[in-house]
């Protein structure tokens, strides 16, 4: 069995190892909260972004927890070149996390960025494939009907029928 590709997984310069490093992260106390996990967000000095998971006994037993990391792990994968450097992040994963499909993660994490500002919305929706329009005008949302028109038929309708 051969290493995975270096652009299929989370290298190793992007990782949070080291216990000073987490407790560093969290002292700073800048976290954003959402149900399935918290994010604690600290520069570093560095032009790289690094990422720390954490997930405590009350996640599930150990098949579980890594479980939880790895689903962490692929979710951040997806935008951590779009994240600018010089960060680092910890994801601490709650209880509910345990249920969660890769889906539902990868949603929370977007969020997360985005709350925090590293992800923006535009690009967000960009990566999804979602075109983002503009609302409608409100001019192109006044009727034009006719007062006398039956309802259910629109102008050209009617036009027709009157020239038969």
């Amino acid at each position: 069995m051969g290493a995975r590709p270096a652009h299929l997984s989370l290298q190793r310069r992007h990782s949070l190892k080291k216990s000073a490093d987490f407790q560093r992260v969290r002292a700073l106390k800048q976290s954003w909260a959402h149900p399935l996990m918290v994010l604690y967000v600290a520069p570093n000095g560095q032009e790289i972004t690094r990422v720390g998971i954490s997930t405590s006994k009350r996640v599930g037993k150990a098949v579980v927890r890594n479980r939880v990391k790895r689903l962490i792990r692929e979710s951040i994968r997806q935008y951590l070149y779009a994240i600018p450097g010089g960060r680092d992040l910890v994801f601490t994963a709650r209880p509910a996390i345990a249920e969660a499909s890769l889906a539902q993660i990868s949603r929370a994490m977007e969020t997360l960025l985005e709350r925090v500002r590293l992800l923006p919305r535009q690009r967000r929706l960009e990566e999804r494939g979602e075109v983002v329009s503009k609302p409608p005008r409100a001019e192109s949302m006044v009727s034009t009907s006719v007062g006398d028109e039956p309802k259910g038929r629109t102008n050209d309708e009617v036009d027709r029928s009157e020239t038969d």
